[in-house]
């Protein structure tokens, strides 16, 4: 299992700061868990994923010890 850090309406939708999800899987397999598990991640825009600090595209496979962060849309002014 890996610790999957979450920031803005992510932490939001969880309810949470984080969240466990399997290691030895892919972004792209992360991203459709948390949907089939909080299904209001799917009416967002777009969800960026980091590993280990870098913006992983969905390809990338994530192991056990990674730093994992889910990074939704932001906004500015």
């Amino acid at each position: 299992m890996v610790k999957v850090k979450l920031f803005g309406i992510a932490k939001d939708i969880v309810s949470a700061s984080y969240f466990e999800a399997e290691s030895g899987v892919t972004v792209n397999h992360l991203k459709q868990n948390m949907i089939a598990q909080y299904p209001a991640f799917s009416n967002l825009r777009s969800v960026l994923v980091a590993v280990n600090d870098e913006y992983a595209l969905d390809d990338v496979v994530i192991y056990e010890n990674d730093d994992v962060a889910i990074i939704p849309p932001v906004s500015g002014g």
